[in-house]
C-alpha cells in the first residue's frame, strides 16, 4: 500500500532566467531598485534633493511644496523602471508588513487618462485599520488609520511597484505599527548619546544606532511541506519524532552548499543587491537544511526594514525554486531552533564607533563610558528586553539546544571583566596625578585597540558583547526586529541621560575634573550592574540557582514575561522616553498576549486534527493488520508459549488509548481558554494548560510513529523533511 505522504507529484517548473549576469560585480547593480540619493540626484531639483538629505540627517519637516517635487521625481523614475503602481508599505502589530497597490492611472475630468502621483499621495494616506491589531486603541466601527511617509528610508521598487516605507497611526494619533515607536527610540537614543561624546569629541552631532541582524531559517522541499498539515498552518512541525541522524556529528555546520540552496541563495542575493540590502554572509548552519544569511550592518530603522523585505524575497524565490522557507523560531523538535541575531552598536557622523576601544586612553574612556551605560540600561531593565523577545513560538526555542537562556544576563568576556574589576577598585573623589596616570596607563590604557579575537562567543547568553557591539541573540527568526531594537535604544537612551546628569553635577557641584566624574560615576555603575553579567554556562542548574539569589527575572513562560508591559516602571521609562504612552503599551501587550492565545489554539487545533484525522485511523489500521497476523501466528504456532506479539498489540492499542484520552482533554482545554473573557486568563490556560497537553500528545504520537508500520504512516517523516535531494 502506497503511503499518503508519497502522494505528491513532482512537477517542478521552469524558472525565470535571471536578468544579472552571475559575474558581474555586485557593486555596478547595488541599489538600483532604490530612490536612494544617486537616484535623486539625477531626478530631483536641488532644493527637493536637500530638503530630503535634511530629513534623513537632521529631522527637518519636508514641505507639502517640496513634498510634490519629491513626487514627480520618484514617478518618473519608478515608471521608467516599469512601475505601474505605488504603495505606502508599513508595519502593522501583526509582525509583518502590509500595502495596498494603487496605480498611477488616474482620468482627467474632461475623461483624458494620465499618469498622477503628488506630494499629497507620498506623504500620507487613509488607510482602513479596522482589521489590524490595535490592542484597543480603536474599536472595529473605528476604521480610519493614517500611514505617513518616512524619508529616511528610502523608497524601493519591488516587482511592478513603488513601494514607500511609512509609519501607521490611529485617528487618534497613536502608533499602530512597529515603526514609530522605532524612530522615536532612534531619536531619542541620538540625542542622549551625542551630548555624552561630546565630553570626548565636541564635533560629534549626531548618533546613528546601527543593526546587523544574522538571519536564520530552514529550507525544505515545497510539495513535501505542503503534505504536512502543521506545516502549512503553523510553519512548524507538531508531531514527528527525530531522524537517526540529525544534527549530533555537526557536520552540517559550514558544509559544502548544496547545488539546489545556492542556486536560491544566489538568485537572493542578486535580488536583495538591487534593492540595496548589503548581503555579505551566507552559510549553513547547525541543523540538517538550516542556514544563515547576514548583512553589512546599516542603520537600525533601514536595516530593520531591509529584513522585512528580505523575508518576503525568502518566500517568493524560494517558491520558485520548489522550496518552502520556514521562519518558525522552533519548527524541529530536538533540532536548535531559528534566531534573528540582533548586533548593535552606536556609530558618530564623525565615523566613529562607540563600542569600539580606540588606540588611545581617551577613547578607550569614551569607550568604557557607552560599553559601561549599556549594561547598566540592561541590569535596570533587563525584563523589558526580555519581553521584547517573548512570543508563542520563542517560547519554544529559549533556553535549549544553542538559544541563549531564557534569564537574561550580559557576556563580556574575561579580558573586559578584569579591565572592569581593576575600575572598580578606583577610588573615589578627586585624584591625584599619580592615580590618574596609574588609572589611563595601567587600567584603561591596557584595552586593545581590536577586541575581536580577544572576546570569546557564549552561545547561551542572551547578550554578549562581541568585540565592536553587542548582540541580543534572543530574537525569533520570524520576529520584527523593530520590537527588540525599540527597547534597547530607549532603555540605552534613558541610561546615557542618566548618566549625564550624574557626571555634570560632580563637574558643576564638587568640582571634579570631567574624566574624574565620569570614573567616579562609572565606578559605581559597575558595582551595581554586577549581577547582570555572567560569563559561564546559562543551561546550568547553578546559574539558575545564582541567577535567583541575584533577583533576576526568571519568567516561567512568555506570557509572564509579557506582563511586564504593565510595570509601573516600565510605563514611566517609555513616556519620560517619549517612544509610547501608557495606552499604547497597554495595546502592544494586548497584541502579544492575543497573537500567543491565536497561535497556541491554531496550532492545537491542527494536531487535533492530525491526531483524528490521521494518526489515529493509521495506527488502528496498522492494530487490525497486525491483530489478524498475530491470530494467524498464534494458529500456527500452537504450542509456542512466547506472548511477544499478542503483547505488541495490546501495547498499540494502549498507545492508541492514551493517545485518544489525551486530545480529548486537549479538545477540553482549548474549549476551556476560548470561553474565557478575560485575555488575561485566556494567555494564563494556553500556556499553563494547552501548551503542556500538546506536549503530552505529541509524546504519545510520536511513540506511534516509531511502531507503526512505515508504509502506512500518513505523515511525512523528519527524516524525508531534513535531507535536500
Amino acid at each position: 500500500m502506497e503511503s499518503q505522504r508519497f502522494k505528491a507529484v513532482n512537477n517542478v517548473q521552469e524558472r525565470q532566467p535571471i536578468t544579472i549576469d552571475e559575474q558581474q560585480r555586485r557593486s555596478t547593480y547595488f541599489a538600483t531598485n532604490v530612490f536612494g540619493d544617486f537616484n535623486m540626484q539625477q531626478y530631483l531639483t536641488y532644493d527637493a534633493l536637500n530638503a530630503v538629505r535634511a530629513a534623513i540627517f537632521e529631522g527637518t519637516k519636508i514641505s507639502r511644496k517640496i513634498a510634490d517635487q519629491v513626487a514627480e521625481g520618484m514617478k518618473t523614475w519608478a515608471i521608467e523602471k516599469g512601475a505601474t503602481h505605488y504603495t505606502h508599505w508599513f508595519q502593522p502589530l501583526t509582525g509583518s508588513t502590509a500595502e495596498k497597490h494603487e496605480a498611477f492611472f488616474d482620468l482627467q475630468p474632461n475623461g483624458q487618462a494620465i499618469e498622477i502621483f503628488g506630494g499629497s499621495q507620498l506623504v500620507q494616506q487613509e488607510s482602513d485599520a479596522s482589521s489590524f491589531p490595535s490592542g484597543g486603541i480603536r474599536n472595529t466601527f473605528e476604521a480610519r488609520g493614517f500611514t505617513a511617509w518616512d524619508p529616511s528610508s528610502p523608497a524601493f521598487i519591488y516587482g511592478n511597484t513603488l513601494c514607500i516605507p511609512t509609519i501607521f497611526v490611529s485617528y487618534t494619533g497613536e502608533a499602530l505599527d512597529n515603526k514609530a515607536p522605532l524612530l522615536k527610540a532612534l531619536h531619542a537614543i541620538d540625542e542622549a548619546a551625542t551630548d555624552v561624546s561630546n565630553y570626548f569629541d565636541k564635533s560629534v552631532a549626531k548618533v546613528n544606532a546601527t543593526l546587523g541582524w544574522e538571519q536564520e531559517y530552514f529550507l525544505i522541499d515545497k510539495q513535501l511541506a505542503n503534505s504536512r498539515v502543521d506545516i502549512s498552518l503553523s510553519g512548524r512541525t507538531l508531531v514527528g519524532t527525530a531522524p537517526a541522524k540529525g544534527q549530533q556529528l555537526d557536520d552540517h555546520y559550514f558544509g559544502v552548499i548544496h547545488s539546489r540552496v545556492l542556486s536560491f541563495m544566489k538568485e537572493l542575493e542578486q535580488e536583495c543587491i538591487k534593492l540595496g540590502i548589503p548581503i555579505k554572509t551566507r552559510h549553513n548552519e547547525v541543523a540538517p537544511s538550516q542556514f544563515e544569511i547576514a548583512p553589512k550592518y546599516q542603520e537600525a530603522n533601514l536595516s530593520v526594514d531591509h529584513n522585512l523585505l528580505l523575508m518576503d524575497l525568502m518566500e517568493k524565490i524560494a517558491d520558485k525554486h520548489q522550496f518552502k522557507v520556514l521562519f518558525h523560531d522552533k519548527p524541529f523538535k530536538g533540532l536548535s531552533g531559528s534566531g534573528k541575531h540582533n548586533n548593535w552598536s552606536l556609530l558618530t557622523d564623525t565615523g566613529t564607533n562607540l563600542l569600539s576601544p580606540g588606540s588611545t586612553p581617551t577613547k578607550n574612556l569614551q569607550f568604557l563610558t557607552f560599553f559601561i551605560n549599556t549594561i547598566m540600561a540592561v541590569d535596570t531593565y533587563e525584563e523589558v528586553i526580555r519581553a521584547s523577545l517573548s512570543s508563542y513560538s520563542n517560547d519554544l526555542r529559549l533556553g535549549n539546544q544553542g538559544a541563549p537562556s531564557k534569564i537574561f544576563s550580559v557576556f563580556v568576556g574575561a579580558q573586559l571583566a578584569s579591565v572592569l574589576d581593576d575600575l572598580e577598585g578606583v577610588s573615589t573623589g578627586k585624584l591625584s596625578p599619580e592615580e590618574k596616570t596609574e588609572l589611563k596607563l595601567n587600567v584603561v590604557g591596557k584595552i586593545p585597540e581590536i577586541l575581536m579575537d580577544n572576546t570569546d562567543r557564549n552561545r547561551t547568553s542572551p547578550f554578549a558583547f562581541t568585540g565592536n557591539k553587542f548582540e541580543i541573540r534572543g530574537v525569533g527568526a520570524k520576529a520584527n526586529c523593530a520590537q527588540a531594537m525599540t527597547v534597547l535604544n530607549t532603555v540605552v537612551a534613558h541610561q546615557l541621560k542618566a548618566f549625564k546628569k550624574e557626571v555634570d553635577q560632580l563637574i558643576d557641584k564638587k568640582g571634579l575634573k570631567k574624566d574624574e566624574a565620569i570614573f567616579n560615576v562609572l565606578r559605581e555603575y559597575i558595582k551595581k550592574s554586577k549581577r547582570i553579567r555572567f560569563d559561564g554556562d546559562s543551561y546550568s542548574d547553578q546559574w539558575f540557582k545564582e541567577a535567583e539569589k541575584r533577583k533576576l527575572y526568571s519568567f516561567k513562560n512568555n506570557v509572564e514575561a509579557i506582563g511586564v508591559y504593565a510595570d509601573p516602571k516600565v510605563i514611566d521609562l517609555f513616556e519620560k522616553v517619549h517612544v509610547f504612552t501608557a495606552t499604547e503599551l497597554k495595546a502592544r501587550q494586548e497584541v502579544a498576549l492575543k497573537s500567543y492565545v491565536i497561535n497556541a489554539q491554531i496550532e492545537a487545533k491542527a494536531l487535533i486534527e492530525m491526531v483524528n484525522t490521521q494518526i489515529i485511523p493509521a495506527a488502528l489500521s496498522y492494530l487490525g493488520s497486525l491483530s489478524s497476523s498475530v491470530v494467524n501466528i498464534n494458529q500456527a504456532l500452537s504450542n509456542s508459549k512466547s506472548n511477544y506479539s499478542t503483547d505488541m498489540v495490546r501495547s498499540i492499542d494502549n498507545q492508541v488509548s492514551e493517545l485518544k484520552s489525551l486530545t480529548d482533554q486537549l479538545i477540553e482545554a482549548v474549549s476551556a481558554s476560548e470561553s474565557k473573557e478575560s485575555l488575561d486568563q485566556n494567555a494564563k490556560l494556553s500556556s499553563e494548560t494547552v501548551v503542556p497537553l500538546m506536549d503530552a500528545v505529541r509524546i504519545q504520537a510520536d511513540a506511534l510513529e516509531l511502531v507503526v508500520a512505515d508504509q502506512l504512516w500518513p505523515i511525512t517523516k523528519y527524516r524525508e523533511l531534513l535531507y535536500i535531494k
